[in-house]
């Protein structure tokens, strides 16, 4: 791979596997790592404590205006900011999993933080990283087209949704997997030329050995089947 700064996308639906094997290529490849799920979780968050219905376009475009949103680089993973601060536990409740798709479905939303998360390539190199990898549901196809190397990863419903629970979450695999896809901006699909692995029964750590050679190959071998 060299020392030449690398851009990834990891892009599919949730529960897919793209946080988990994102994280663990960042360690092993010396990359900054950014969730962009968390970027739409923490404004539909400030929106519903704003008392702002998530489905009324105009308010929340109107209010985006008045969010300062920053960023800050904790370990290898660099967070978004809402008023200088971090959100937690707090983007993972009910009535988030329910309006996330809503509101991250608005043209403005995704306008507004279109230009902030291209903005992550040149805050890895400025921190010394040997490239980023950023994961979401347009990474390859709208934030960056152009990616060194671009995966879509995916896995049935069942499976899931079983995953969703174990991680103690409350939100409905089948209603946000039709939310993101059907919208009319950026919606959910698998970019042409990505990579697609199917990840429904392959570890963690398969998936992201997978990964790691394909990178490391430095062979985008977008056309080649990766379920097993």
């Amino acid at each position: 791979m060299g020392k030449s700064f690398i851009l990834v996308a990891v892009d599919g639906g949730a529960a897919s596997g793209k946080s988990s094997t994102s994280k663990i290529l960042s360690e092993r490849l010396k990359l900054l790592y950014v969730n962009t799920g968390s970027h739409y979780r923490s404004l539909t968050w400030a929106v519903l404590q704003a008392g702002i219905q998530p489905d009324d376009d105009a308010s929340v475009s109107s209010y985006l205006e008045t969010i300062p949103i920053g960023t800050i680089v904790e370990g290898r993973e660099a967070r978004i900011t809402l008023e200088s601060k971090v959100l937690g536990d707090e983007i993972r409740s009910e009535a988030v999993n329910n309006a996330v798709s809503i509101v991250a479905a608005i043209p403005e939303v995704r306008q507004f933080l279109l230009k902030h998360q291209r903005g992550y390539a040149d805050l890895a190199k400025e921190s010394g990283f040997e490239g980023l990898i950023m994961e979401g549901r347009d990474i390859g196809s709208i934030i960056f087209p152009d990616a060194n190397f671009r995966f879509f990863m995916f896995a049935d419903e069942a499976e899931r949704a079983r995953r969703r629970e174990l991680e103690g979450q409350v939100d409905s695999i089948q209603k946000r997997d039709q939310l993101d896809k059907q919208r009319k901006t950026a919606p959910l699909t698998c970019p042409d030329g990505a990579i697609k692995i199917d990840t429904t029964h392959l570890t963690l750590e398969k998936v992201a050995q997978k990964m790691q050679d394909i990178v490391q190959s430095g062979n985008n071998m977008a056309n080649e089947p990766h379920k097993s």
